[in-house]
């Protein structure tokens, strides 16, 4: 084995639980979906500045990048259909999430990974052989779907599927793979750019096959969650995965622990409802907030369109590339650093760290583009060209040990598991409806804002560091089923959501039970997550 240890259970209860290549194995598969996610991200910023892509579908953008008499700095690729290109994924997403939640629920983590797979796979087809734009679009769609599957499924897969000692690490598995797909992706497009004949474009989509077959592949090998089985009735292939995975066969404590949770889970048959109980909203809170404010640090922004951007502020269009593919490396660097330090150090620290970080890192570029690149100039000297790449290197490192990971980590660990699936659900559909606004948004906000859009993100920054600061408690090494009676009930404001309050609760037979004074009638109050 791997190594040994053990996971703390409710009570107290030690949990033993060993680190096995079953469990590293299914989540390196299973984080392949952030893989496909990240190259998806990636690559639309690459292609969308390449020329013959321009020309072929965006030629009213193509002839105003080339038109030096009309170029304005930073509004010459302000144009809703190529921001349509980028973000009709994110809607796509969106939607398919309401599916991806029944999906997660009634047939699995795994199934529903796999479903993303096919859907990947379609989208990549059409985008690789696309004739016209409502193609490129459709295939834009079907890849939307995919990432709207995989970012349902993938999370919880892998915090069920870890110990708990080593959740935090294993669950960044995610977030790392999407930031080694945006670095994959940047290197493709650094060498499709260079290929003449005008087909550069379509090996840049088309590599995106890679990581969907990956998926796909690693869906159908991988076994599903014990909390999943035993969620859908199948208690004697729970029992038996949970002792593979777990590598031991004193599983009886933890299988016990699921299947009472899995108990009062169904004793909720509208989760979505149950969501929005008094009990429940610090999680949905923090959940919530936390998606909104991962897109407004401006992180996608510079992601989606960093060849772009860098063009804008005078780089040239193979240099553009170049400084992508460092922002990209600099981001997997990063992410490594927070799966080794998110179960050490905790999760506090690292997003007040990051806070300052980029905090100070976006005011400096907007200083300096501020003072140096006006709208129909480029004087950007090599100097202060590298402090730009160097800032902007900052700022996405620090993003990368925090608000990347952590924006996915805490949110799916801290729902219960009568409303997780739900949870994440809302989780996914906040983050792709504010990242489809910004990827619509932002290169209208560059042309009008100009530097004042590292303004902008800068002060989004220190709002979301205060909210974490003063209302994200700390979630490091606290078991899922713990996270009521260890968390939310010693925090000085959320433990008033904690209260023997009066609560209605919904039954199995469709009426509602009423919750006062810690108890609710139908089941044990003991039973509570």
């Amino acid at each position: 084995m791997a190594g040994g240890g053990f996971a703390t259970g409710s009570g107290g209860t030690q949990f033993e639980a060993k680190i096995t290549p079953i469990v590293i194995i299914s989540c390196i598969m299973a984080a392949t979906g952030g893989l496909m996610f990240g190259y998806d991200v990636g690559v639309s910023g690459g292609v969308t500045s390449m020329p013959d892509f321009l020309e072929k579908f965006f030629p009213v953008v193509y002839r105003r990048t080339r038109d030096e008499g009309i170029n304005s700095n930073y509004c010459k690729y302000d144009n809703q259909g190529l921001q349509m290109f980028t973000s009709s994924l994110y809607l796509a997403g969106l939607t398919a999430t309401f599916f991806a939640s029944y999906t997660t629920r009634r047939l699995g983590r795994r199934l529903t990974m796999l479903i993303a797979g096919v859907f990947f796979i379609i989208g990549v087809i059409l985008n690789a052989a696309a004739q016209d734009l409502a193609m490129l679009i459709i295939g834009r769609i079907l890849l939307g779907c995919g990432v709207g599957f995989a970012n349902q499924a993938v999370p919880l897969f892998l915090s069920e599927i870890a110990p708990t000692r080593i959740r935090g690490g294993l669950n960044i598995l995610f977030q790392l793979n999407v930031t080694i797909g945006i670095l994959f992706a940047n290197l493709v497009n650094y060498g499709t750019a260079k290929i003449k004949g005008g087909w550069g474009w379509r090996l840049s989509l088309g590599l995106a096959g890679i990581p969907a077959l990956l998926l796909t592949v690693g869906a159908i090998f991988v076994v599903d969650t014990p909390n999943s089985l035993i969620e859908r009735g199948h208690l004697d292939e729970g029992k038996a995965v949970l002792r593979r995975i777990r590598g031991t066969d004193n599983i009886e404590p933890e299988f016990l622990e699921l299947v009472e949770a899995s108990r009062v889970a169904k004793q909720v048959k509208h989760p979505f409802r149950n969501l929005l109980m008094r009990r429940n909203r610090p999680q949905l809170v923090i959940s919530v907030a936390l998606q909104i404010f991962q897109q407004f640090t401006g992180i996608n922004a510079i992601m989606f369109y960093a060849p772009v951007l860098f063009d804008t502020v005078g780089f040239g269009g193979n240099a553009s590339l170049y400084s992508a593919v460092i922002t990209g490396a600099v981001n997997v660097v990063s992410t490594v650093v927070s799966i080794y330090s998110v179960d050490k150090l905790g999760r506090r620290i690292l997003l007040l760290e990051a806070g300052v970080q980029m905090f100070l890192s976006q005011v400096l570029v907007a200083v300096i583009l501020g003072i140096k690149v006006t709208d129909h100039s480029e004087n950007l000297s090599k100097g202060y060209a590298i402090f730009v790449v160097l800032m902007i290197c900052t700022f996405v490192s620090a993003f990368a040990w925090s608000w990347g990971p952590l924006g996915w980590l805490i949110p799916s660990e801290i729902f219960p598991l009568e409303t997780r699936s739900a949870g994440q659900s809302v989780t996914v559909c906040v983050n792709l409806l504010f990242t489809f606004v910004i990827a619509q948004a932002f290169l209208s906000m560059l042309c009008h804002f100009k530097y004042g859009i590292f303004l902008f993100f800068s002060g989004w920054v220190f709002i979301m560091s205060l909210f974490v600061l003063f209302l994200v408690p700390e979630t490091k090494n606290v078991p899922i089923e713990e996270m009521t009676e260890r968390v939310w009930k010693q925090h000085w404001l959320w433990k008033r959501f904690m209260d023997n309050s009066l609560e209605y609760e919904e039954n199995g037979n469709g009426e509602e039970n009423v919750k006062k004074n810690g108890h609710v009638t139908g089941f044990d109050p003991n039973s509570q997550l």
